[in-house]
């Protein structure tokens, strides 16, 4: 039986939902974060980085969001969950796939990062770290969240998707990036079609079984 090494709170969420939507048989390992929101020490008994999500199948330990995701799909799920090979619903799936962890996460580490600067410095020095950051932000990271937002505002107006006009592991890829950005997008922004298409990607009742068997997932709640 699949192991999911399972951190509160993370991108382990989307391992947990694929399972779901595969229907594959699966147990948890859970664990909590410490104090200064790091994951525990004892994950790295699992695999040297101690990060999470960690899969243990067949002897196999294997790391990686994306690719514990393809070896899922290819070793359980065969086309399920993708379009058909040679279509450019296929390209569109394999760019979403790989741009989840590739460019969207990086771009939100940072962003995240930059926010939490300030509170991390002695409180003498915190209006010049303050002041680096917001100038930091304001000039190279804001400008470039602004673009990845329209990027997904058009790809999900063209049919409600990220890969096509049906769900896809796409979906399931990037609902990580999109969940944890929606808490820091300005209020003034248009996000109807994000938050329709939350809406859709919540509704899945394998989404809901995921939630079940994993436990609090604050990016649910946004």
């Amino acid at each position: 039986m699949i192991t999911v090494h399972y951190l509160d709170n993370s991108r382990a969420h989307r391992i947990l939902w694929l399972l779901e939507e595969l229907g594959i048989a699966y147990e948890v390992k859970t664990y909590k974060r410490t104090s200064d929101y790091r994951a525990p020490a004892s994950l790295k008994a699992i695999h040297p980085l101690g990060k999470s999500p960690v899969i243990e199948d067949e002897g196999r330990v294997i790391a990686e969001s994306g690719a514990i995701m393809e070896y899922l799909i290819e070793t359980y799920g065969g086309d399920t969950f993708r379009p058909a090979a040679g279509t450019d619903e296929r390209l569109r799936y394999r760019y979403w796939m790989h741009y989840a962890e590739g460019s969207a996460m990086p771009l939100l580490v940072m962003k995240l990062i930059f926010s939490r600067i300030p509170r991390q410095v002695p409180f003498l020095i915190r209006p010049v770290a303050k002041m680096i950051s917001d100038g930091v932000s304001r000039k190279l990271i804001e400008p470039q969240f602004a673009d990845h937002l329209s990027l997904w505002k058009s790809e999900l107006a063209r049919d409600g998707w990220f890969a096509g006009a049906a769900f896809s592991a796409a979906d399931i890829a990037m609902s990580f990036p999109v969940e944890g950005a929606m808490s820091a997008i300005a209020q003034d922004q248009d996000t109807a079609v994000l938050r329709r298409w939350m809406e859709a990607i919540r509704a899945r009742p394998a989404y809901q079984r995921a939630l079940t068997r994993g436990g609090e997932y604050r990016y649910a709640k946004s």
